[in-house]
């Protein structure tokens, strides 16, 4: 038997590369895999992911910060508001009723005067002359009519000739008392007390009748008018109090009541006017200030009240959060007058609850809370 030609060492070589050459071809079919997809990142995650322990579990959620405040009982009332300018009632233009110019002007803008005195005096001079004249005419015409009644007497003139020498000497004195008048006008002064708002006139100045020379405002009392819906009067009265507070200075507040309520509802506006008059308003409240005017219209003494920031609207529900422990608890209420910072409960919650005032934008119900530092109580922080 013929031996094989190739040598054992020669077979041995080919018997190795052939092996090297199925573990290539093996590799490179592993990769071709991975890249289909067939031994995707999945088993990487599974044999990297860690065992479950501690670290993997869900953690709780944090507490909500929340301000909080007690629920209080105190009194709590309804207004309607109106604004409008508060004026002087007794407000006149002083003009002139002589010619002249003016020789004395007495009083300035702002001062204070009395009824009767003297503003302003025009000369007089012209005004005196005709008075003079008149009373010549007044004892001529009555010199005269002595003589004619004398004459009358002895029956030397008729009735008629005596009734024509009375009526020129009663058209005389006539003359007189107007000439009078005219003097007497040349002396101009102010027709009730109060202050001059207003000054027109100068020294000097040639004034005719009818020129305007003062504004003269009477500051006692100072009356606003306002107007308001027909359903809000019905149940007002005269002498019902309201408050008035500067629109300048809101802190500024004082009394004020009704004195007059009109008869009649505008027909285009569907409103009544209603005259409200100041009580001893503060000495730097102006005439012709802006104020606002708030008519009371119901008083609750003991009402249930919170902070308004605690009450949340959703559609057709009105709610509120309670601060029960470390939770908040949704609570729907029924709410009434608001007045303020304050809102009274009607139903829902018991005095000394505690309601969530800041913070419950987030929360829903059972939600666990942080309590923050309490605010003042409603009653109190309405006062401040």
């Amino acid at each position: 038997m013929q031996e094989d030609t190739v040598p054992k060492s020669r077979r041995r070589t080919l018997a190795i590369r052939a092996g090297i050459a199925v573990l290539v071809l093996a590799v490179l079919a592993g990769i071709g895999l991975k890249a289909k997809g067939v031994l995707g990142p999945k088993s990487v995650e599974a044999s990297s992911s860690p065992a479950p322990g501690k670290d993997g579990e869900k953690k709780e959620k944090e507490p909500a910060n929340v301000a909080v405040a007690a629920v209080e009982v105190g009194p709590i009332a309804s207004f309607t508001a109106a604004t409008a300018n508060l004026v002087a009632e007794d407000e006149v233009k002083v003009v002139a009723e002589a010619e002249g110019k003016v020789i004395r002007l007495l009083v300035e803008e702002g001062q204070q005067v009395g009824r009767g005195q003297t503003l302003v005096q025009i000369d007089p001079s012209e005004a005196a002359l005709a008075v003079d004249k008149a009373e010549l005419a007044v004892r001529n015409a009555q010199i005269i009519l002595d003589r004619t009644q004398r004459m009358a007497a002895e029956k030397l003139i008729s009735p008629q000739d005596l009734d024509k020498v009375r009526y020129e000497r009663d058209a005389a004195q006539q003359q007189l008392a107007e000439a009078r008048h005219r003097l007497k006008k040349t002396t101009v002064a102010a027709p009730f007390a109060g202050h001059i708002t207003v000054r027109k006139v100068l020294p000097g100045q040639a004034v005719k009748v009818g020129d305007e020379l003062f504004t003269l405002a009477d500051f006692d009392p100072l009356v606003a008018r306002i107007f308001l819906p027909e359903r809000d009067v019905i149940d007002l009265r005269e002498g019902h109090e309201v408050r008035l507070a500067l629109r300048a200075r809101e802190d500024i507040k004082f009394g004020g009541r009704i004195r007059q309520i009109s008869p009649v509802v505008d027909t285009a506006s569907g409103t009544v006017k209603v005259t409200v008059e100041a009580v001893r308003p503060p000495a730097h409240v102006r005439p012709g200030a802006f104020i606002t005017v708030e008519v009371l219209r119901e008083t609750r003494p003991a009402a249930l009240l919170i902070p308004r920031t605690a009450v949340l609207r959703e559609l057709q529900e009105t709610y509120v959060y309670v601060a029960e422990g470390k939770v908040a608890k949704k609570r729907l209420v029924e709410v009434g007058l608001e007045e303020g910072t304050r809102t009274e409960v009607r139903s829902g919650l018991k005095a000394g609850e505690q309601v969530v005032t800041a913070g419950q934008g987030a929360l829903k119900d059972q939600a666990p809370i942080a309590v923050a530092t309490p605010k003042a109580p409603a009653a109190v922080a309405a006062k401040s």
